[in-house]
């Protein structure tokens, strides 16, 4: 539980005290924790989330290169290579980098390698899917194939596919498809992201953290509307923006393991139950979010009103304080 009031930080680690000891010693240039600490994860939840991670903080490094010139028949070392080539090249086109063609070929290649290498792993395959977002004209067949319902559009199917196979309802493979939804969006209203969101919530089991794609569309909805406009809080309170972060709430965060929880899963959970007016609901949340926070979504209602954190203390000190007096809802 966090301490009462204490400011909270972000850190990438979240909880993985393990994961925050591999990342200390992946920024000195070392890359033999983070070797063992993957040998030691066993769950493809964990795996996928590790390895995402270690990639954001190992891109700017030659670590992982290191590694696998150390150890070229490794097969960690050649999932996290395809893994860090894919973050250079998202953050290459982000940047609008000259190179930025050239990495997400070579990211591309990487990960066929890493298909190939490890047969089972659905990284490589969520990796394929990440890249994805690069081709918004879908200019390549395998961005393009048909939907399994026709209310939903051409897209990476297969791809995504092939992480089911590997790991049923992977959270990240999901959000990935929703980064290449909101690449080829005709319009803010990002009306196929939402159908696709509800489309996978409605299939997700007890627990899944896919209950949760709805809120993060809901997010993106409102950053691409300028959202600090007052009245713009409306944007929480309707009706099924209540809906689906009840459903949120019930489905996944009264299920899932407290491990397996994403931090920033439980932040876009606490902030749109917070502007739900749920404020009783949420408080459980923020215990569940303790010491750390995530900027997304806090960030997108900060500018004129404080900082992301500052938002985040108001808004769990509001919630807080529901707890205390369970007839107060607004």
């Amino acid at each position: 539980m966090a301490r009462e009031g204490a400011r909270p930080s972000y850190d990438p680690a979240g909880h993985d005290g393990a994961l925050r000891g591999a990342l200390q010693d992946l920024r000195t240039g070392r890359w033999m924790a983070m070797r063992t600490l993957l040998a030691d994860t066993t769950s493809w939840w964990q795996w996928t989330q590790r390895t995402q991670i270690l990639a954001a903080a190992a891109a700017g490094t030659d670590v992982v290169r290191a590694w696998l010139s150390e150890e070229p028949h490794s097969v960690p070392a050649a999932v996290m290579h395809a893994r860090v080539g894919v973050e250079r090249a998202l953050r290459a086109q982000r940047e609008r980098h000259l190179k930025a063609h050239e990495l997400w070929i070579e990211a591309w290649d990487a990960a066929q390698s890493a298909t190939q290498a490890a047969p089972q792993d659905p990284v490589p395959w969520v990796c394929l899917l990440a890249l994805a977002q690069l081709d918004p004209e879908q200019r390549w067949p395998e961005h393009r194939t048909p939907p399994p319902e026709p209310l939903l559009p051409p897209g990476p199917w297969g791809l995504l596919a092939e992480a089911g196979k590997r790991d049923p309802h992977n959270r990240e493979a999901h959000h990935r498809m929703l980064q290449f939804l909101y690449a080829t969006a005709a319009s803010d209203r990002l009306a196929e992201a939402a159908g696709y969101a509800q489309w996978a919530a409605a299939s997700a089991p007890a627990g899944s953290a896919l209950y949760v794609l709805p809120l993060y569309v809901r997010v993106e909805r409102y950053r691409r509307a300028a959202g600090h406009d007052m009245a713009l809080d409306l944007h929480w309170v309707a009706e099924d923006a209540a809906r689906e972060a009840v459903r949120a709430w019930r489905s996944w965060f009264g299920h899932a393991p407290r491990a397996e929880r994403s931090l920033l899963d439980l932040n876009h959970l606490a902030h749109a139950l917070w502007g739900a007016q749920l404020f009783a609901e949420a408080g459980r949340v923020f215990e569940a979010i303790g010491p750390y926070f995530t900027p997304p979504p806090w960030m997108y209602r900060s500018p004129g009103r404080g900082t992301a954190v500052d938002v985040f203390l108001r808004a769990r000190d509001r919630c807080r304080a529901a707890g205390e007096d369970p007839g107060t809802r607004s």
